[in-house]
């Protein structure tokens, strides 16, 4: 491990602790990582994740960002990595071992606004009318790089999203989906 991954490996640590998030041995983060953690996070064994510094050029200098809202539970299994990616969390999000997450992908559980006009032109009804709904990532996924995966979905284990797709709709274990919106490509099996 270089120098430059050990110290900030060492700062991300002592900010992980600062944001109450819980994590397993051998937590690796490189770079600078944006976190809000006002719910419950828990992190497996082995995370890795690199934030901006170049470190994965797919990734660019876009820094990591995890934000919890209160009461809400984020759940990262095992020998998870993420690049450059963006993890909103208002209600539930869990994500299985052996996941790994392309760079500038974002998994969000809520439309962040809400659907009526009449609610988004004030700041204090807008979000809070917001819909939001559970996401579910089970274990051996592949998101390629800058996808989008929505409220409400779960991706079956094993399963293959392709680079750029935008995931609706839940996607069943040992498939290929890929696309915008991202529909079926091929099986696995």
């Amino acid at each position: 491990m270089n120098i430059y991954l050990k110290f900030s490996t060492a700062l991300n640590i002592l900010k992980f602790k600062k944001h109450r998030i819980n994590f397993g041995k051998k937590l690796r983060v490189s770079g600078r990582i944006g976190i809000i953690n006002k719910g419950c996070c828990k992190i497996g064994n082995h995370f890795i994740c690199t934030s901006g510094t170049m470190v994965n050029a797919m990734g660019r200098n876009m820094k990591s960002f995890i934000k919890i809202a209160p009461s809400a539970k984020l759940l990262i299994g095992n020998n998870v990595g993420m690049s450059s990616s963006c993890i909103r969390c208002t209600k539930s999000i869990f994500i299985g071992n052996n996941v790994k997450i392309g760079a500038l992908s974002i998994i969000t559980d809520t439309d962040a606004h809400s659907l009526d006009y009449n609610l988004r032109r004030n700041p204090s009804t807008d979000f809070q009318n917001a819909r939001s709904l559970p996401i579910v990532i089970e274990d051996d996924v592949f998101i390629g790089t800058c996808s989008i995966i929505c409220k409400g979905v779960t991706i079956g284990a094993r399963s293959i999203i392709g680079a750029g797709s935008v995931v609706t709709k839940s996607v069943p274990a040992d498939e290929i989906w890929a696309g915008n919106p991202a529909r079926f490509i091929r099986s696995l099996k």
